[in-house]
């Protein structure tokens, strides 16, 4: 096939790519920044031709319009990863919800267990052999393209062209749709004091030669500005942002430590600023992969000195953390965090971190709690968590018994809650 008129032949407009949608069809959107937004605004301008439209994604940083209540009967959002854009039709039955680690979303497509219709996916423009890169969202978005039946691309001259497993040849993709947009910006974390002491006590438990997996948010941030002073430190993650840049960029960040892939970034995702973007184009120390690869704990643990940094919502005193639900209510996914807890703790001198402010509700509530809420997803199981930080300090839960567990937890929670914890904990964990 002479890849050059494929690619002429088949460039449709907003308008025509929408229309290769049928009701009934299982679409799979790329994730995060990386989602080809004006394709879905453009099957929501015509729902009224549509009805069962499944539309299956992780995070979206976009409009997410599908899952307005005027379009219940039109597209049903299946979410691997609850956002602001979900998390009310969630709640109220509109939208679904499938649990599964971000390690094996990929094997949810190639195994059948949800066969992809349509894969909408944003992509580079064309190189000379006709490669196409996913650039900031590789993760499940490569394995979706290799298993739809039909496959729609964004193409965009923003898209960063990253190296790695991170390529599709034109000859894959079915239609094309030209455009100029940028991809979608990750609006800098507000870093207060809560978050800045929590990085610091993060940041004693790092090394010098450490490799690094950092999730997303103000905590991650805030951790990574106190790492100027370390040396040789390196990066596996499933995903960086502008903070790693500025590391690489300061030299704090060499990755020459690495036993896997020495020299080299590898990630499955990016999200940031224009500026990030543009650093990260044909940038030869990063590498981009499919999030099996990339997430899988057997991978993760090949480096050594791994350290995984992640969050939580709240953390009972047997040490279960919960991250992705609020009670019953889904909140967000589970990610890849049981992925790197696992693969940090199976690495050589490796440590898996859950950072979190000690409160909610403005001071209200104590994320370290007694028992996790009725309906609370469990995370992070007891049996795999290691250290629990909060800006009062850490807890290291390791090799801990069940009342050195709830005492070490105890004394990170905030002090106006601690005498309430001592006593649920003689209540409920202790026969009278």
């Amino acid at each position: 096939m002479n890849w050059n008129a494929h690619y002429e032949n088949r460039q449709i407009t907003l308008e025509e790519a929408a229309k290769k949608i049928e009701s009934g069809n299982r679409v799979v959107a790329g994730h995060a920044c990386g989602s080809p937004e004006p394709i879905l605004d453009a099957l929501v301008d015509r729902a009224d031709e549509l009805e069962n439209v499944e539309i299956v994604h992780m995070v979206s940083m976009g409009k997410s319009a599908y899952c307005l209540p005027e379009y219940e009967k039109n597209f049903r959002h299946n979410s691997i990863f609850a956002g602001g854009g979900s998390r009310k039709a969630i709640a109220e039955g509109r939208a679904d919800f499938t649990a599964c680690y971000f390690s094996e979303i990929p094997l949810l497509f190639r195994n059948g267990h949800l066969p992809v219709d349509v894969a909408l996916i944003t992509v580079s423009e064309p190189d000379k052999m006709g490669n196409m890169s996913l650039g900031i969202s590789v993760d499940y978005t490569l394995e979706a393209a290799l298993s739809a039946k039909i496959v729609i691309a964004e193409v965009s001259p923003h898209m960063p062209t990253i190296g790695g497993n991170a390529f599709l040849h034109a000859s894959d993709i079915d239609f094309f749709v030209k455009s100029d947009r940028q991809m979608i910006e990750l609006p800098l974390p507000r870093i207060g004091d809560v978050e800045k002491a929590i990085g610091s006590h993060v940041a004693g438990l790092i090394e010098d030669g450490d490799c690094l997996q950092l999730g997303i948010g103000a905590i991650p941030d805030a951790v990574l500005t106190f790492l100027d002073e370390k040396k040789d430190l390196s990066i596996h993650s499933e995903m960086i942002s502008d903070g790693v840049m500025n590391l690489v960029e300061k030299g704090v960040i060499t990755c020459r430590r690495k036993q896997l892939h020495p020299g080299k970034i590898i990630i499955t995702f990016a999200m940031g600023s224009q500026s990030f973007y543009q650093w990260l184009d044909n940038n030869s120390m990063v590498e981009m992969h499919p999030v099996d690869y990339v997430n899988d704990p057997f991978i993760v643990s090949k480096n050594d000195n791994m350290v995984s940094i992640n969050s939580a919502i709240a953390v009972d005193l047997l040490g279960q953390v919960a991250a992705d639900s609020m009670g019953a209510r889904q909140f967000s996914g589970p990610g890849g965090q049981v992925d790197f807890v696992r693969g940090a703790r199976r690495s050589k001198n490796g440590r898996s971190i859950i950072a979190m402010p000690a409160t909610a509700k403005k001071g209200t509530m104590s994320r370290i709690v007694s028992t996790l809420a009725p309906g609370q997803a469990v995370t992070t199981s007891r049996n795999d968590v290691d250290y629990i930080v909060t800006e009062h300090g850490l807890a290291h839960l390791t090799g801990k018994t069940l009342e050195q567990r709830a005492k070490a937890l105890i004394d990170i929670s905030a002090p106006e809650f601690r005498d309430t914890l001592w006593y649920e904990f003689e209540e409920i964990y202790r026969d009278k």
